[in-house]
């Protein structure tokens, strides 16, 4: 291999084959090159399609504005993972596809862009301006980088960097979400809604009230995003209670219903489905008074009307949210 050849490798193992300039890489690889306001939209074009390697670029303050990136007539797109387009132009940028995993869009301008279906997943996002881009099936995977670098310093006990980048990623979040919700994407809005409020979370002291009561309404509601959360904690509640009076017992009818051991299985599977219509009836506050409570089955009686009242106003709330966007 030629010694004038760039000496950049990605991590896929292949190596750019441009001509080094004398730093050991070539114009596109190498990050001591000042590219700052160069318009290179053309020239980086060309080098994608003519089988250029667009891993681990440095492209910090490049002026692309307008620059065209989609891989025509091919199922995957460009892959610039690595590549650090900080403080980039990239205005009506088209990144239909576009890989950029572990790269960097920090302070990048990408206003009226196209990003649909780019996977984004690993990359820096922090700052980034994104008024009327195109975010719909936008590839960000489960965690941002800095959820990941977070969560790793919060098991090596450096909690103030762990809070440093729980703070960008809320940040982050936030300017997703607004995006969205300008362009009417208010589904993908309430997803970035969701996880902004998941980061504010671990701001907040560990086992502290405030995070105990907002990982309740997670748990409930998803923060407001997650009805099925509310329909499912009711069927546990009502199944959970309904073993309640099934194994202590109710009245029906001046007879106690309640498992007997030495009653048949059909017996038995009777008072089971008599509890679980007396714990619907009772969740749902409908309080027919063909069943009773009785000693213990009381509490869970009054527990379970006190709770029931309340889910049903909670999942009320939240799926009219949900169904007005």
């Amino acid at each position: 291999m030629p010694d004038s050849q760039c000496s950049f490798t990605a991590p896929t193992g292949e190596r750019c084959k441009e001509t080094d300039l004398g730093n050991g890489y070539c114009f596109w690889h190498d990050p001591m090159v000042d590219k700052a306001n160069m318009k290179l939209a053309e020239k980086l074009e060309s080098y994608a399609r003519k089988g250029g390697l667009t891993q681990g670029l440095h492209l910090q303050k490049a002026n692309l504005a307008g620059v065209n990136l989609v891989n025509r007539g091919q199922a995957d797109g460009y892959d610039f993972s690595g590549t650090d387009f900080y403080r980039a132009n990239l205005q009506h940028a088209h990144l239909f596809n576009i890989t950029l995993r572990d790269g960097s869009l920090m302070k990048a301008n990408l206003c009226e862009a196209n990003l649909h279906c780019a996977d984004l997943e690993g990359c820096n996002l922090l700052g980034v301006k994104l008024a009327d881009a195109r975010l719909d099936n936008l590839h960000l995977g489960k965690r941002l980088a800095q959820e990941k670098q977070a969560i790793q310093y919060r098991r090596q006990g450096n909690h103030k960097q762990a809070i440093d980048h729980f703070e960008q990623a809320e940040e982050i979040y936030r300017n997703l979400k607004k995006a969205a919700e300008d362009q009417g994407l208010f589904r993908l809005a309430g997803q970035y809604s969701y996880k902004e409020l998941w980061v504010r979370r671990h701001l907040l002291p560990r086992f502290s009230l405030r995070w105990w009561f907002s990982h309740l309404v997670d748990t409930l509601c998803g923060y407001g995003e997650k009805p099925e959360n509310t329909v499912l904690f009711s069927i546990l509640l009502i199944m959970f209670c309904a073993v309640g009076y099934f194994l202590f017992g109710v009245n029906y009818s001046g007879e106690m219903v309640i498992y007997r051991p030495d009653a048949s299985v059909s017996d038995n599977l009777n008072s089971f489905l008599l509890s679980c219509y007396y714990s619907v009836v009772t969740f749902t506050t409908l309080g027919y008074g063909d069943i009773t409570p009785v000693g213990i089955t009381r509490f869970f009686a009054v527990i379970e009307a006190f709770l029931g009242s309340f889910t049903i106003a909670l999942f009320v709330v939240v799926f009219v949210k949900r169904m007005s966007r």
